[in-house]
């Protein structure tokens, strides 16, 4: 089952239940993908690999939406988008701990043979490529930057 048709039987069942939150993350969902498919120069519809990196910015909106409620005292408003938070990360790739982002990592730098800070810029394309969806990139960077000293 793709994780458009999931997210649909999902909307049924949160229907059903009558669980609003679940609800209004899950139509948030479904409507990105919707405009992802229509979008001009869309090919026949959003394929998983496109929904993740879709769902993936949804999450960082509502990350970044909490940070800023919270900062600004609007605690309820944070409290609503970490609900929908919490369901949309539901239909992400699980992430990796930071010893296993920080052992692959450690990896990429072997296999390059990068040695110091100067060998950042080559070594961060490499591990955002293999580490997509697997870790965000702001942590991709900090953990990169620590151990290239």
């Amino acid at each position: 089952m793709s994780l458009q048709q999931q997210i649909n039987a999902d909307i049924i069942t949160a229907m059903k239940a009558k669980d609003d939150v679940s609800l209004r993350a899950l139509r948030a969902l479904k409507s990105a993908l919707l405009l992802a498919a229509t979008a001009e120069g869309a090919k026949d519809g959003v394929d998983d690999e496109q929904a993740v990196k879709i769902f993936q910015k949804l999450a960082k909106q509502r990350k970044e939406s909490i940070d800023i409620f919270l900062r600004n005292g609007r605690n309820e408003l944070a409290a609503t988008e970490k609900e929908e938070l919490d369901v949309i990360e539901k239909y992400l790739p699980q992430q990796l701990s930071e010893a296993e982002l920080k052992t692959s990592l450690e990896n990429i730098i072997a296999e390059l043979g990068a040695s110091g800070p100067a060998d950042f810029a080559k070594v961060m394309p490499v591990a955002v490529k293999s580490l997509a969806g697997k870790a965000d990139g702001k942590l991709i960077s900090a953990t990169l930057k620590q151990l290239l000293g």
